[in-house]
């Protein structure tokens, strides 16, 4: 099956999650993405801790150019692969590109249909020139507050503001190919952490302004549904169930037998369960308590009504319906051990986005590529002896 970006070349110089996750984007759909590193490697495939799966999930689909871009012979290997290429994703620091003369200006002038995407902490205006991360714009956008109980600000629990940017990135890169169609002309597209943190706090701004308020953490949130939240089984498992509905709530009440709520006159629609909250909650959990949480996953089953258990990342690889609905790839780890990771979640009739290659050992390509730019074996030898490319 063809992929509708498959005629597409991507040049990226980035690293960490947001560059990467847009890079990941378009290599899932059949662009080929030459990812740019240091000729010792990209540093994101060093990282400790809760970094250490970066590289392995963002780089799969993707080829490696291991070449030192400071050197002459690496900026001139650089200029004829922009001058071949559709698009440029970059997250280096502020003025970094301009400073290896790969700014956009720069760059243009050899290839004016290129599509430049930067990806930085902040869009153009007072802040552009800090720095930030992901973790730094959810304390600065609100994020972190409304995330944490009151008191206690809380970063989300993935690099979700990363991963959403990387997102508005490839959807700034898509319609700026799309524009190209028409006019023939490329230009520059940007995302911004903060500007993204922002976009996804949009809701809570709208209601602090229509109630004039300040808008509490969501652990204090009242919610605008009655049974809307994580309750515990007598096995001491917990399980989430949402009620949207009085069919949902009536539902509910039948597997549960508790048709003297169905009767209850304080308990006839779902705000009138949400101001009898204080006596009405206690009642819920005390009945989901004496359930375990295989009976209570099988009667929200027989309901038809919004549950989950509460899950943890490792249950993620077992779940059944990401594996039978082939939501997973089988990716080779920086350990050399392979793992089931999601693939780009978007279904796209007569496309299979699937794994074509793993993520790239460090200048696995260097060599295809620079042939494909009509270097000669020798001069390749002669790079790498001179340590400006590693293969």
């Amino acid at each position: 099956m063809s992929l509708p970006l498959q005629d597409i070349l991507v040049l990226e110089f980035t690293h960490a999650v947001m560059g990467p996750s847009a890079g990941l984007i378009l290599a899932d759909l059949g662009a080929e993405v030459i990812h740019i590193e240091p000729v010792g490697g990209d540093s994101t495939r060093l990282l400790k801790g809760f970094g250490q799966g970066f590289f392995s999930f963002y780089n799969r689909n993707k080829k490696s150019l291991a070449i030192d871009i400071k050197s002459p012979e690496g900026k001139e290997i650089i200029y004829q692969l922009v001058a071949k290429a559709d698009v440029l994703i970059e997250n280096f620091g502020p003025g970094t590109m301009d400073r290896l003369a790969f700014g956009y200006k720069e760059l243009k002038k050899l290839n004016p249909l290129l599509i430049y995407n930067s990806l930085k902490g902040f869009m153009p205006g007072p802040y552009e020139k800090r720095h930030a991360m992901d973790e730094v714009v959810q304390m600065m956008g609100g994020l972190a507050y409304m995330t944490g109980r009151p008191g206690d600000p809380l970063r989300a629990g993935t690099s979700i503001v990363d991963i959403t940017g990387g997102m508005f990135g490839c959807m700034g890169i898509l319609l700026a190919l799309y524009e190209r169609g028409k006019t023939g002309n490329g230009k520059m597209v940007r995302a911004g952490l903060f500007e993204t943190t922002a976009f996804v706090m949009g809701q809570h701004m709208a209601l602090s302004a229509l109630t004039q308020q300040p808008v509490p953490p969501m652990p204090a949130r009242l919610s605008p549904w009655s049974i809307y939240r994580i309750y515990k089984t007598s096995d001491l498992q917990q399980v989430f169930i949402g009620i949207i509905s009085e069919k949902h709530w009536k539902r509910f009440c039948d597997v549960f037998q508790r048709q003297d709520w169905l009767l209850d006159d304080r308990l006839q629609t779902n705000n009138q369960r949400v101001e009898a909250k204080k006596w009405f909650q206690p009642e819920v959990e005390k009945m989901i308590a004496t359930y375990s949480l295989q009976q209570v996953v099988y009667k929200c089953d027989q309901a038809e009504i919004t549950y989950a258990p509460i899950a943890k990342t490792e249950d993620l690889f077992t779940d059944e319906h990401l594996n039978k609905s082939g939501a997973l790839l089988d990716i080779q780890l920086t350990n050399g051990k392979n793992a089931l990771l999601p693939k780009t979640p978007i279904g796209y009739e007569g496309s299979d986005i699937k794994l074509r290659t793993q993520p790239p050992r460090v200048g696995e390509h260097t060599e295809e590529i620079l042939a494909g730019l009509g270097f000669s074996s020798s001069e390749i030898d002669q790079l790498k002896a001179n340590n400006i490319i590693a293969t």
